[in-house]
C-alpha cells in the first residue's frame, strides 16, 4: 500500500501532514514518530519540487496545502517555501530532506525520528 494510514481518519491525516510540513518548511527540521517522518518526507519532497517552478498556479497550490502560519521575521510558509527554500535546491533533482533515527520515547516507547531539510 502506498500511503501508511497513521491509525487516523484521511481528514486527520491530511491535516496533520500539512501541520508537519508546514513547520518543517519554516523551521527546517521537526522531531516526530519514524513513521510520520518517513510519510512526511514525500510531501515535503512534493512541495519543494513544485516550488522549484515559481509560477501563480504552483503559489496557489503550494498556499491551498499549506497553513497561515508565520514565522519570526514575519513571513508565511508559502513565501519561505518559494523565497528562500525552493531557491537553495535549485540545481538538485531530489532528496530534498533527511530523516535520522534518534531511538525511543520515554513515554511509550514509540520509534522517534528527525526530518530536516538538507
Amino acid at each position: 500500500m502506498h500511503n501508511r494510514k497513521l491509525g487516523r481518519t484521511a481528514d486527520h491525516r491530511k491535516a496533520l501532514l500539512r501541520n508537519l510540513a508546514t513547520e518543517v518548511i519554516l523551521k527546517g527540521k521537526i522531531t516526530t514518530t519514524e513513521m510520520k517522518a518517513m510519510e512526511l518526507r514525500s510531501v515535503v519532497d512534493a512541495l519543494i519540487t513544485t516550488a522549484k517552478v515559481d509560477n501563480v498556479h504552483n503559489r496557489r497550490q503550494a498556499a491551498a496545502f499549506l497553513r497561515n502560519v508565520t514565522n519570526k521575521d514575519g513571513k508565511t510558509a508559502v513565501q519561505v517555501l518559494f523565497g528562500e527554500v525552493a531557491p537553495k535546491y535549485a540545481d538538485r533533482k531530489g532528496g530534498y530532506t533527511r530523516v535520522t533515527k534518534l531511538g525511543y520515547r520515554r513515554g511509550d516507547n514509540a520509534p522517534v525520528a528527525s526530518i530536516e531539510l538538507i
